[in-house]
């Protein structure tokens, strides 16, 4: 019997839940590729997560946010490292919760993209945006930019699905 490669990989992967590739996923991207199998992959998310989070401080800009330190947290943390952040960490949440579905949807990227795109949005005005006097800063603003991003992205979802349906 002749083993194959690709047959190597098949008995290799797990399969996760949607939710649980998702929930991995927050927790790091490319936690859920690892559990999943997918080795190489979820090593090179982890690899990058690590490269973007060290020189860009975010670590320390996310410790400083949650003691309140917002206006620190925004002297700490370099921009132009942090502006990758957001599509990496979506498109890692993204593969996860692809790999997890039995079935993939049509379009399930759409909210995905959309929500990289808002928190993208986020993080480059999060050095001008206060409320009521109070600064938002690099790590709260983007976050609040992702609750529109998808909600966004699903609207689009549907709309494109519905579209294609009545096009049919």
């Amino acid at each position: 019997m002749k083993l194959k490669l690709r047959d190597f990989h098949k008995e290799q992967m797990k399969k996760v839940e949607p939710l649980e590739a998702i929930l991995w996923s927050i927790a790091l991207p490319g936690f859920s590729q690892l559990l999943s199998g997918s080795i190489i992959k979820g090593l090179f998310f982890v690899s990058l997560e690590f490269i973007i989070n060290v020189n860009s401080h975010f670590n320390k800009g996310i410790m400083l946010s949650f003691l309140g330190k917002t206006a620190e947290a925004a002297n700490v943390i370099d921009y132009q490292w942090l502006m990758f952040y957001p599509c990496l960490y979506m498109f890692a949440m993204w593969d996860a919760f692809k790999m997890a579905q039995d079935k993939e949807k049509r379009y399930q990227y759409i909210p995905f993209a959309f929500g990289a795109y808002f928190v993208t949005i986020g993080l480059m005005y999060s050095p001008f945006v206060y409320v009521n006097g109070i600064f938002i800063g690099p790590v709260f603003l983007p976050m609040i930019f992702l609750i529109p991003g998808l909600g966004i992205g699903f609207i689009i979802q549907y709309i494109i699905i519905k579209f294609k349906k009545l096009k049919n």
